[in-house]
């Protein structure tokens, strides 16, 4: 089930488009919200696993919550409040005007699109003997965006279609210890 959650983590991820005229640089969370995996909507396990970690998380003790923190922060994503992912977005991936991939040079998004606060893109990719592929739509508005994202992923010999719709929203300008994306992975 763990691997199923990274995959549909990577099919919201996807969707994060950066744009001269929408997103700021800065930190975002994301939340994701109705998930389709194999033709069958797995929102609803989705929400109770999300609420079972919350659970986990609190009795957790401030140092292994800031191993935690430190362990996700290093991957570019940090916890939120609500159970979200928060992001973080450099000045340079804001100015791109392009979907943000999932890991630096992983899944750079290929026919992109662009219609008034409507981004359109597909992606494929191989990474770690995973093959993602698929398409999908972002809407921006002020602080906010929404994402929809079609996804097919060939992981070990199995194939998954996963259909997600995530929102993200910006909080502010500094990151705090949630490094940027860009910059998670590298020594």
């Amino acid at each position: 089930m763990k691997r199923m959650l990274a995959m549909i983590v990577m099919a919201g991820l996807a969707g994060a488009a950066c744009a001269d005229a929408g997103m700021k640089p800065g930190l975002w969370e994301m939340h994701i919200g109705k998930t389709v995996v194999d033709g069958r909507d797995t929102s609803a396990q989705m929400a109770s696993m999300n609420e079972q970690m919350q659970q986990q998380m609190a009795k957790l003790t401030p140092e292994q919550r800031a191993q935690m923190a430190a362990m996700l922060g290093q991957q570019g994503m940090g916890m939120a409040a609500g159970g979200g992912l928060q992001l973080c977005i450099t000045p340079e991936m804001a100015k791109r005007d392009m979907p943000v991939p999932d890991r630096p040079a992983a899944c750079a998004p290929i026919n992109v699109r662009r219609s008034g606060n409507r981004m359109s893109y597909e992606f494929n990719c191989v990474s770690g003997g995973r093959k993602t592929t698929g398409t999908g739509e972002t809407t921006m508005s002020g602080d906010s965006m929404t994402n929809r994202s079609d996804v097919t992923v060939v992981d070990h010999g199995r194939t998954h279609r996963i259909q997600s719709v995530s929102e993200m929203r910006y909080l502010q300008s500094d990151c705090g210890n949630v490094k940027p994306m860009a910059a998670a992975g590298r020594p």
